[in-house]
């Protein structure tokens, strides 16, 4: 098996993990006198089903460029990124399970949850998302910041310095959405657990974002805007 394979693998038994440790933390949140328990329509329920969908393109994009460059610093950066990525999202499928709510919401659009957040969140994203859900569009991305599925595909078949711009530029783009969808739940979600994650999303992919820009200038690239 290659390295890929066996890094993908470790991902998914952290995960899995992850999403063991999660369930009891959050159980331990709601005591008998604690918040009840997050619906199906709350902040809460729609970051995890959301932030899980985006979470695992950004493995999926990670392991892609893993193949496609020999260059150990892309590499070791698409490595961390998936492995956080995975690790967070095991931990929100852990939560969704515990809630006992569905993974997947049909019929309601991607990051609908944020309008409810009013002012600089109201409505972000929602109307595109809905759009994108319900067209199939291989131009369309599902989501604020996530690469569209004709983008991965021209990532999957670059190679060397070409493949590390690419990522760098969707992966500049993916977590910028990721943040914003992040700060929503800091001010939206009600679980201090997911807050504190949801906190956590944001300082850490801020840094990365200050990274990834400066491996960019050092290969000659913009940032895509």
């Amino acid at each position: 098996m290659t390295r890929t394979h066996w890094a993908s693998i470790a991902a998914v038994v952290l995960a899995l993990l992850f999403a063991g440790t999660a369930t009891v933390v959050a159980g331990e949140d709601d005591g008998p006198a604690g918040p009840a328990t997050p619906d199906a329509a709350s902040a809460d329920a729609g970051f995890a089903r959301d932030m899980s969908v985006h979470h695992q393109q950004a493995v999926e994009m990670s392991f892609i460029v893993r193949d496609r460059t020999q260059n150990e610093e892309i590499r070791s950066l698409a490595y961390d990124i998936a492995n956080t990525q995975a690790n967070q999202r095991g931990m929100m499928m852990g939560w969704l399970d515990l809630w006992g709510l569905p993974k997947v919401a049909p019929g309601e659009a991607p990051m609908a949850w944020m309008a409810k957040a009013g002012g600089a969140h109201a409505g972000h994203g929602t109307k595109d998302a809905a759009s994108a859900n319900s067209s199939g569009d291989a131009d369309t991305a599902p989501m604020p910041g996530m690469a569209t599925q004709a983008q991965l595909e021209r990532l999957g078949e670059l190679s060397g310095r070409a493949a590390e711009i690419e990522y760098l530029q969707l992966m500049i783009v993916h977590h910028n959405g990721g943040v914003d969808m992040a700060q929503g739940c800091v001010d939206l979600c009600t679980v201090d657990t997911e807050k504190s994650l949801a906190q956590g999303m944001v300082n850490a992919q801020r840094s990365e974002v200050e990274l990834m820009v400066d491996l960019l200038k050092k290969r000659g690239a913009q940032v895509r805007t």
